[in-house]
């Protein structure tokens, strides 16, 4: 005679069947998307692009020391100097140019403001584009992790929350300060908005970041002579 099976135990049976081969297995981190095309500054410098929402986006600094028209950008490695600005510059993480290639060059206001700096048909993202970038990436409190180069090679620990989902392979390349000390390499990453904030005094203008120890993304202003990186976008096609 067939033994009795319960309702309940048919479904401790089902349970089992329906568990994963894997046993034990962790879930899998989300893919980062791959760069989907290049852009060529007027220096010939190439940067890999990536397609993010409706926007499409460098996935490197901009790493030029030369306008879009062919003029020279000034390089201002003085402190002094920085701190006295009132014209554009740029420089280079503790005016070491073995930075260039990997975070950047770090860039004052007053060059931003020249609208000179992305190459043709590119341009300096607003506070809102940023905005709509996070938008795109599940909001502000989650979008600076899937933003964020992942790992604690150029991020200092704990780098929470980065899986760079995204491909926009943020870098912590920290900035230049008012004094014209180099600050914040390894924990921050502070991109320069088109817009200044209006009857601001001092002069502000706005920026976005990314840091270490959280995984949001957020806007807020810096004084003109603040020396951070530029990332160029476009309209994704």
């Amino acid at each position: 005679m067939q033994a009795c099976v319960t309702f309940r135990e048919r479904l401790a049976v089902l349970a089992v069947a329906l568990l994963p081969a894997c046993g034990g297995c962790e879930p899998k981190a989300p893919a980062m998307a791959m760069p989907t095309g290049t852009v060529t500054d007027v220096e010939g410098n190439v940067y890999p692009t990536i397609k993010i929402g409706q926007q499409e986006w460098m996935v490197e600094n901009l790493k030029t020391v030369t306008y879009n028209d062919g003029t020279p950008i000034p390089n201002v490695t003085d402190m002094s100097a920085w701190a006295n600005l009132t014209a554009d510059a740029y420089s280079w993480y503790d005016n070491d140019i073995s930075s260039k290639d990997v975070y950047g060059a770090l860039y004052n206001w007053y060059a931003v403001n020249t609208k000179k700096l992305c190459p043709t048909g590119w341009a300096m993202p607003s506070s809102d584009t940023w905005g709509a970038l996070a938008n795109s990436l599940g909001g502000k409190t989650v979008s600076g992790g899937r933003m964020k180069e992942a790992g604690t090679a150029r991020w200092q620990a704990p780098n929470a929350g980065a899986t760079n989902q995204s491909g926009f392979s943020a870098r912590p390349a920290g900035a230049r300060y008012l004094d014209g000390s180099f600050i914040y390499r390894g924990q921050f990453a502070f991109w320069w908005c088109s817009d200044a904030k209006l009857l601001s005094l001092p002069a502000t203008a706005w920026f976005w970041d990314v840091t270490n120890n959280t995984t949001d993304s957020g806007g807020a202003q810096s004084q003109y002579p603040f020396g951070y990186s530029v990332r160029c976008m476009r309209s994704a096609s």
